[in-house]
């Protein structure tokens, strides 16, 4: 695993980086997640170097190496320095060692030696360090086998736990993350630290939170990482609306599925088909509104009435709350939790044009990503009734196909034009023809009338009716069917 670390490091920011500390006496190492995506075969484009020494004092002689033309972000109130290249970015910084207010998850810095620096990281597998110095090039520093949890798929501290997580409350929801994104297990011992302090999450800002839910939701399988943050004690502080849907209540012999599990299951089908991050909150929000809408019904059983309505006026209060983006995103999962149950009920019906039309026009152009959602909300393990409701599934996208079909036609013919409508109602070209042309379009597509042009003639004059506009030329066609 480690016997070519040399070679990955082949690159020439890395020669030049180690000719720069040389040339100032420094020892200076690759550090943190790029040695650790190294090692597992991860890409990653953000190199941190640790020197024992100024980072600044580093970055500039790193600059004086590759050009005039380098530029170097200097950030002197926390002593690092960034430079950008291609698609790398390249941050130094001096060796450090840090404590902590409990009331504040900033420390206090001070210079420090190397393994002061490597001891502050939050997971073994992020505390190793690669020499970039010519004397030992490419050796590897790891004080704390992170070789060895990398092996064993673990993520574990390498100080005490406790303190490592109340010091910093935020690197409990970034061993979670991990465990999502690496596909590892959290150490026994981390896990119930990270229990015993989750309370601490309330001195991290919201948009810190939020940023690594979102990492959480775009890693392979969502569901690990949502699993833990329950098991934690974690999501009942973050999102208590999505914790409210764990469990199964029972009353005279008759009990609903655990929607918390439900929910789940239905983030990774809907992950396993789709990279985008916004559907994936739509599955996993679809059923927010369970918990408030539960009701036993002696006939029915447990019943969960108009719970995506209820769930879809939910999501601006937790958009909010979390901050993420109030715009388009938020519409777009609001929508999705609004109309996912609009699939099932079609399936469960004659597919016929009009419900298939009328779905069309309420998803528009979000018609795919709900139609991926409903599929995967079909969690049963009744394989038979799955596979009928997936069956029907393909009938009803096979009619939005036939629709889309029919549509294109019909927007190809034109069984009136504007320039009859004008001579019709004697118009000139006016706003007036465009809502009369407009409405005729619409009635069309929406297989009000016929693609005939005796039923769009019939369809204009009484839209003329109606809104009292005068007949100039009544069409000839129409003469003999009205007489």
């Amino acid at each position: 695993m480690i016997s070519n670390l040399k070679d990955k490091i082949s690159q020439k920011i890395f020669r030049t980086v180690g000719h720069a500390a040389d040339a100032i006496g420094r020892e200076c190492y690759v550090v943190g997640g790029y040695v650790r995506d190294l090692i597992i075969g991860r890409h990653s484009k953000d190199i941190d170097f640790v020197t024992v020494g100024s980072g600044i004092e580093l970055a500039e002689a790193v600059g004086q190496e590759l050009g005039p033309k380098t530029h170097i972000a200097v950030y002197r109130n926390y002593g690092t320095a960034q430079i950008k290249r291609g698609d790398l970015e390249i941050e130094f910084v001096g060796a450090r060692k840090e404590s902590y207010r409990r009331e504040s998850r900033n420390p206090i810095v001070e210079d420090g030696t190397l393994q002061d620096d490597i001891a502050r990281r939050d997971f073994t597998i992020n505390a190793m360090a690669i020499s970039v110095n010519e004397k030992n090039y490419g050796e590897l520093l790891d004080f704390y086998d992170g070789l060895g949890d990398i092996a064993r798929h673990i993520i574990r501290t390498p100080l005490d736990p406790d303190i490592t997580f109340s010091d910093d409350p935020l690197r409990m929801l970034r061993a979670i993350r991990f465990a999502a994104q690496l596909q590892f297990d959290i150490y026994p011992e981390t896990f119930d630290a990270i229990c015993r302090n989750a309370h601490r999450i309330e001195i991290i800002t919201p948009e810190r939170i939020k940023d690594e839910l979102s990492k959480i939701m775009r890693s392979p399988r969502p569901s690990v990482g949502w699993d833990l943050l329950l098991r934690s004690g974690l999501l009942t502080l973050i999102l208590p609306e999505l914790a409210a849907l764990k469990g199964v209540e029972i009353v005279n012999g008759r009990a609903h599925k655990d929607n918390f599990y439900h929910t789940l299951g239905v983030l990774d089908n809907v992950a396993a088909k789709s990279d985008n991050e916004w559907l994936r909150w739509a599955a996993l929000f679809h059923d927010i509104a369970k918990p408030v809408t539960k009701h036993f019904d002696s006939a029915l059983g447990w019943t969960f009435h108009n719970h995506n309505i209820v769930g879809a006026k939910m999501i601006p209060r937790i958009f909010k709350r979390l901050r993420m983006p109030l715009g388009a995103e938020m519409r777009y999962v609001r929508k999705l939790v609004d109309l996912h149950m609009r699939p099932i009920a079609l399936a469960e019906e004659e597919v016929t044009d009009s419900a298939v039309r009328r779905l069309m026009n309420y998803a528009e152009e979000d018609l795919d990503d709900l139609m991926i959602l409903a599929r995967a909300d079909i969690t049963s393990k009744n394989e038979e009734k799955k596979q009928r409701f997936l069956d029907n599934f393909d009938i009803v996208e096979e009619k939005f196909k036939e629709i889309r079909a029919k549509d294109a036609e019909r927007a190809r013919r034109n069984p009136v034009d504007g320039l009859e409508i004008m001579k019709i109602f004697g118009l000139p070209q006016s706003p007036t023809v465009g809502f009369f042309a407009s409405n005729l379009k619409q009635a069309i597509k929406d297989c009000e009338i016929e693609d005939t042009r005796s039923a769009a003639l019939r369809y204009l004059l009484d839209l003329a009716n109606k809104n009292g506009i005068p007949i100039v030329e009544y069409p000839s066609e129409l003469l003999q069917i009205d007489q």
